[in-house]
Formats: structure tokens, C-alpha cells, sequence
């Protein structure tokens, strides 16, 4: 059970991460409610407890905390403001957007939202369906501290949350996550297939430096994939694409010069346009293959 008094949780969005998020809340103990655009899949969670409303208005509805996994920053937008959700928010009500959009559109939906007397939090995670599982995601968090003091001891039922600056400061975190992860997927897939290229065990390249300097969880995680050729998708290319794109979109509107992301849209886009993308991220293995002839 939870060590704070159970809230009232409404939580849109009922996917691939959703899902273990709130049934994670239900068994902290909390009141929970669901919605997703395709009911079907939000019906299940009934089983643990969970109500599921046929409209999100309904879902926030005298709830303390709506947490929304809702896809991109304008499904959150439409959601939120043509929908009636936000309308059918209580005053004083928090609202933690753990989806992954970009630093601006948070900041225009902190704003907005706050003139209608309305808390918010951007809030996305790193770690993917394990993590939501487990509930050991790393959650990055931009907004008031007195917000984030709020919304701690919900989210210690998720994972580990950090409080990383104002409004926007948790969605520009998780560009920065992205960056360093779709980069790092391509420096290991080039180095292993270099050293396979030039006649080296690609396994046993992985096993020598790991460990060493180069040792990463990308080494450790999708180097492994690469080893397997298991490109089941977990975290797709198209969805890493897209992540590249908007870091390189809020760098353009900070003015910050990114040629390392830059360079790795443009392998990533190939490798969608060559129809890989939707393979797991650590797919762009593929696209660099094909490159240099190999299988």
C-alpha cells in the first residue's frame, strides 16, 4: 500500500507503457482511472480494479492527478483542450504529462493550463515496457517544485524521478536521453560491423570490450540484438527518427548547432525510407549493413 493517503488518478492513454503504469498505481493502493481512444484495449484493466470511462473528460473527473502517455504533443493538445478534458479538471488538479513532446509545446500546455487554474508537470520516462513494469523507469520532471513535491509519491510507485528544471526541462532531458541513444546505437553497430568487415568474431568483439571504456547498455543491450539479428521492435526506428527530429527542431529554436544528431536523422531517415522502420531502433544495424554489403 501506499504510504500517502490513496488519490483519485485518471491515466489516458492505455499502450504499451500505460498499461503496467496503472496497474502499478492500483496497487500502490490509489484510485485509478483509464481511457484510451481504443476502449478495447483499456477494458482489460477492469480485472485489476481499474474503471474505465468511454471519454477522458469523464476519466479526470474529480480526479487529484491525470497522467497522460497519450502519443505526441498534438494528440496531448486535442485531448486536453478540444476534448473538454482540461474543462472537466478539477481547480487545483494536477496534471503530469509523461508523454514524450517537444520542451515548447509543454511549456504552451504548462501556460495554458495554468490560466484555468490547473497544475502541470512535464514528466517523460526512460526505460521502457521493463521499466514500466518493474517500476524502475528513470522519470524526468520539468516544472514548479512545489508541483513535483506533489506528484513524488505517486510517482515513486513508477520509478525514479528527478526534478530537472521548469516547465519544458523534463521533455529537453529526454531529448538529450534520446540523442545519446540513438547516437550510441550507431557507434556500436559501425564498430561491430567494421571489426566483422575485417574478418572478427562480431559476438566475441562485443564480450572483449565489454567492461572497458566503450562498455555502455547499448553495448550490453541492443549489441546483443545485433549479435541475435533480434530486431523485434521495443523501441522503433520510425520512433527514434522522431525523437531526432525534435531535438533537432528545439535546438534550432535555442540556436544550438547539433552535426552529431543531425548526421544520425539523416542514417536513421534512410534507414526508414529504405522500409526499416518498423524494426527495433537498434535496427539501423540493418541500414548500415546493407551499406557495406553485408548480410
Amino acid at each position: 500500500m501506499t504510504t500517502t493517503p490513496p488519490l483519485r488518478i485518471a491515466v489516458l492513454g492505455i499502450g504499451m507503457m500505460g498499461r503496467p503504469m496503472a496497474c502499478r498505481l492500483r496497487e500502490a493502493g490509489h484510485d485509478v482511472r483509464a481511457w484510451n481512444r481504443t476502449r478495447s484495449k483499456a477494458d482489460p484493466l477492469t480485472a485489476f480494479g481499474i474503471t474505465v470511462h468511454a471519454s477522458p473528460a469523464d476519466a479526470v473527473r474529480g480526479a487529484d492527478v491525470v497522467i497522460s502517455l497519450l502519443e505526441n504533443g498534438p494528440v496531448v493538445g486535442q485531448v486536453l483542450f478540444e476534448q473538454g478534458t482540461a474543462q472537466a479538471m478539477r481547480k487545483g488538479a494536477l496534471f503530469v504529462d509523461m508523454a514524450s513532446i517537444q520542451p515548447r509545446e509543454a511549456r504552451d500546455h504548462a501556460a495554458r493550463l495554468g490560466e484555468m487554474g490547473l497544475a502541470h508537470l512535464d514528466a517523460p520516462v526512460s526505460g521502457g515496457t521493463v521499466g514500466a513494469e518493474n517500476g524502475t523507469l528513470a522519470i524526468l520532471v520539468g516544472g514548479r517544485a512545489q508541483d513535483y513535491a506533489r506528484a513524488a509519491p505517486v510517482l515513486a510507485a513508477l520509478g525514479r524521478a528527478t526534478h530537472v528544471g521548469p516547465h519544458g526541462a523534463g521533455q529537453l532531458t529526454k531529448l538529450a536521453n534520446q540523442m545519446i541513444v540513438g547516437i550510441t546505437i550507431g557507434a556500436v553497430a559501425e564498430a561491430l560491423l567494421f571489426a566483422a568487415k575485417g574478418g572478427a568474431d562480431m559476438a566475441r568483439v562485443r564480450e572483449a570490450i565489454t567492461g572497458g571504456f566503450a562498455d555502455s547498455r547499448i553495448l550490453q543491450l541492443h549489441g546483443q540484438r545485433m549479435v541475435e539479428r533480434d530486431f523485434a521492435p521495443r523501441g522503433r526506428m520510425a520512433v527514434q527518427l522522431k525523437d531526432m527530429r525534435n531535438a533537432l527542431a528545439t535546438a534550432r529554436e535555442i540556436g544550438f548547432d547539433a552535426p552529431i544528431t543531425a548526421l544520425f536523422e539523416t542514417l536513421y531517415a534512410e534507414g526508414c525510407e529504405h522500409g526499416l522502420g518498423e524494426l527495433d531502433h537498434s535496427g539501423l544495424f540493418v541500414e548500415l549493413a546493407s551499406r557495406n554489403a553485408m548480410q
